[in-house]
């Protein structure tokens, strides 16, 4: 059963070989995020990865580890904050900050953080429908 403040966290990285996969298979080949040469010349001065690669952390760990398997992921909110480049470690926090059982749904405020300055990359909030709020 989950409850209001529970909280999960995890730490993650990208390599640039999975961005490359990323835009591959979703046909966002924007030289921003593949190419070291195009990207010295922008304000980021290296390749940035996709926002929604990014993000991606948090459908893993909301579908499978937190609140874990059963989940069904409703909704999705975020706000890209900052940058985020490969072969950097982030951290992913989930905290459950509101539960509707009459609806069998659960908010948890979804943040990525980065661990070298500690600053929020990533921030949102999730909607979702889980097996101990549907039982």
């Amino acid at each position: 059963m989950i409850s209001l403040e529970d909280n999960y966290q995890t730490n993650f990285s990208f390599t640039q070989e999975q961005v490359n996969a990323f835009a591959e298979l979703t046909g966002d080949t924007n030289p921003i995020h593949i190419d070291e040469e195009f990207a010295s010349k922008t304000p980021f001065k290296k390749p940035i990865m996709h926002g929604f690669l990014s993000a991606s952390i948090f459908s893993r760990v909301l579908g499978t580890e937190f609140p874990g398997n059963g989940s069904v992921y409703l909704s999705q909110t975020m706000n890209f904050l900052r940058p985020m480049f490969v072969d950097e470690e982030y951290q992913a926090t989930f905290t459950v900050t509101d539960i509707d059982s009459k609806r069998k749904t659960a908010i948890i405020k979804t943040e990525i953080i980065a661990l070298s300055n500690k600053k929020i990359t990533v921030k949102g909030e999730a909607k979702l429908m889980h097996k101990t709020l549907i039982d």
